[in-house]
């Protein structure tokens, strides 16, 4: 069961960072320069899921500066020539992500599930 708990756990992370990229994927930032490091802009969240000794995984979140330069004069965060820096996030990939999330949670939740019912079943034959 423990397996399946740390399965289920990761696909909540990945479900958490692919729902703030959505979220943020439309936010803009002052364009990096030596005075603005690159942290004043949103950094899109990537998940790595690392397999464990028992069986299990853990999932981290990793976020890195990865921006595009846009131009909208009439954003506050604009420099003077009108640009500002917005993160680089594929809605598409994150879709996909989200799906591959929330097949993983199902599936794990449903050996959660039939663990929990033979674990049940194995108490009551010795009971």
């Amino acid at each position: 069961m423990r397996i399946a708990a740390s399965g289920m756990a990761a696909a909540i992370t990945s479900l958490t960072a692919t729902a703030s990229n959505v979220a943020n994927a439309m936010t803009t930032g002052p364009v990096p320069d030596g005075a603005r490091p690159p942290e004043n802009v949103y950094q899109p969240a990537t998940v790595v899921a690392t397999s464990l000794s028992d069986g299990g995984v853990a999932a981290t979140v990793i976020r890195a500066p990865s921006y595009s330069i846009s131009y909208q004069p009439a954003s506050p965060f604009a420099n003077v020539q009108g640009l500002v820096a917005a993160p680089n996030i594929d809605l598409a990939t994150q879709m996909v992500n989200q799906i591959s999330a929330s097949v993983a949670f199902q599936a794990n939740a449903k050996v959660f599930q039939i663990a929990a019912r033979n674990q049940k079943a194995l108490i009551d034959m010795i009971a």
